[in-house]
């Protein structure tokens, strides 16, 4: 069962300034104990895979980046015992709904587009503590 207060998300995103600003945002979240960032969806099934590292409590992910993108390595991780409970959630300037679709089919918890100011990063965490919150008592 996830703690609030003591949560640890991994961020898989390729652009640098977003990946500066969500990891702040969830940074200063007092909910969110760890931020770990990865670059794209390979080094996030690569950070998950390796025994060493702490299984987080939540995975986000962007969807267009390199190497493997954020659907795809959502697949795996989804079908993956010991990983398809882990709560996931995409976040994406595309509004595309075929990407939504396919996310929905995967088991994605939440859709978000990404957002164009600052200040609309900050409610990305509440949006993800609010859909875990609700699920759990679902």
């Amino acid at each position: 069962m996830l703690k609030k207060n003591n949560l640890h998300i991994i961020i898989a995103e390729d652009d640098h300034d977003d990946a500066d600003v969500i990891t702040e945002t969830f940074s200063k979240n007092p909910d969110f104990r760890k931020v770990s960032l990865v670059a794209n969806g390979e080094e996030l099934l690569n950070y998950l895979k390796n025994t060493s590292n702490e299984i987080p409590d939540v995975i986000l992910t962007d969807i267009n980046m390199p190497i493997i993108d954020g659907i795809e390595a959502l697949q795996e991780i989804l079908n993956t015992d010991g990983l398809k409970n882990i709560p996931c959630f995409v976040y994406s300037t595309s509004i595309n709904p075929v990407y939504k679709e396919r996310c929905d089919l995967l088991g994605v918890k939440g859709y978000l587009i990404k957002p164009y100011s600052i200040e609309a990063f900050e409610e990305i965490p509440k949006n993800i503590l609010k859909i875990i919150e609700y699920n759990m008592q679902v």
